[in-house]
């Protein structure tokens, strides 16, 4: 760039809303967004989520109903997180063929056909009645290895009732791996793995915990997932879950750890995913619900941001709500 004021003048591109779109260089679309969606079973009517104003647990037939809003705006895709009647240790609702999920995948697939990807959270954090995310040993540890076998378990029951996408948020090491041999083993090559890949152990998960009633009730997933304090470790996870064959990668939460969707996006080759997590949405809703801030503003810049971090798709409980703005 040679010119300089007063030849050069970039607020001349700034000057009216037309000319400010025209020039934008980084742009959402309601495809690239994805709608986190709650299927509780045994409950009559949707429950709100008291920590997340707008989000419910939502029945099987409320859960169509909202599917199918997010589908008509355009939204990309769906995921489904579940929560059973009863839990136990091994979380074995998770597989069940007439568990929560697999009931409510059978619904959607059926109801939306092509209009949107109906894609799963495949862990086990909602169905434990101890709230990790995996089956725990003797001492109260959660075992890796075993945990293994039960997620490969669940990615065939979900692929088996439709699922397009299996998204393991676990944080096991092999997890990616897996998976893919056991769908692969079951008839299922073609079902993609988005690899909850770079999973930081987050105070911002707060709201989603009550939820998917699933906080821990002892300890914390600091011993599985991530260290906030690394980056480094945040490619090595990635490149690990590339090797052992998911489809994309992602970055959990967003807003806090942009810096690593930018690093991620600019060391791998496959579509990144950022979630813009619960304590994210319930911070700017509370915000603007006292009035401090402009609340569609700020939601916008937050998906703006994500987004010219390098993120291609992104998790946000208002995809809907900014699909049909777009």
């Amino acid at each position: 760039m040679s010119a300089q004021f007063p030849v050069a003048r970039p607020r001349r591109l700034r000057r009216t809303p037309a000319l400010r779109r025209m020039v934008a260089e980084t742009r959402l679309s309601p495809a690239e967004l994805v709608l986190p969606m709650f299927v509780k079973e045994g409950i009559a009517e949707p429950q709100p989520v008291t920590s997340m104003p707008g989000v419910f647990q939502h029945t099987r037939d409320s859960l169509r109903k909202a599917a199918h809003e997010a589908a008509e705006a355009g939204v990309g895709g769906i995921i489904l997180f579940g929560i059973p009647a009863v839990k136990d240790g091994n979380g074995s609702a998770a597989d069940d063929p007439a568990g929560i999920v697999q009931l409510a995948l059978r619904d959607l697939t059926s109801d939306l056909g092509d209009a949107t990807v109906v894609m799963t959270d495949l862990c086990l954090d909602e169905y434990t009645d101890h709230g990790h995310c995996g089956v725990l040993t003797g001492a109260g540890e959660v075992d890796n290895d075993a945990t293994l076998e039960r997620y490969a378990s669940i990615a065939v029951a979900q692929a088996a009732a439709g699922s397009a996408v299996v998204g393991p948020s676990g944080m096991m090491d092999g997890q990616v791996g897996a998976i893919r041999e056991a769908l692969d083993g079951a008839g299922y090559p073609d079902i993609a793995i988005m690899g909850y890949s770079v999973k930081y152990a987050s105070a911002y998960y707060g709201p989603f915990r009550e939820a998917a009633e699933c906080a821990p009730q002892f300890g914390d997933r600091s011993a599985y997932q991530q260290d906030p304090a690394n980056t480094d470790e945040a490619l090595r996870e990635a490149f690990l879950d590339l090797d052992e064959g998911a489809d994309m990668v992602m970055v959990k939460p967003a807003g806090a750890y942009l810096d690593i969707v930018r690093r991620v996006r600019d060391n791998v080759d496959v579509p990144v995913v950022a979630y813009q997590v619960s304590g994210e949405y319930a911070m700017i809703e509370a915000a603007a619900e006292k009035g401090w801030i402009d609340r569609d503003r700020t939601i916008m810049e937050s998906l703006l941001s994500i987004r010219r971090a390098g993120a291609n798709m992104t998790l946000t409980y208002w995809a809907t709500e900014v699909a049909r703005k777009l």
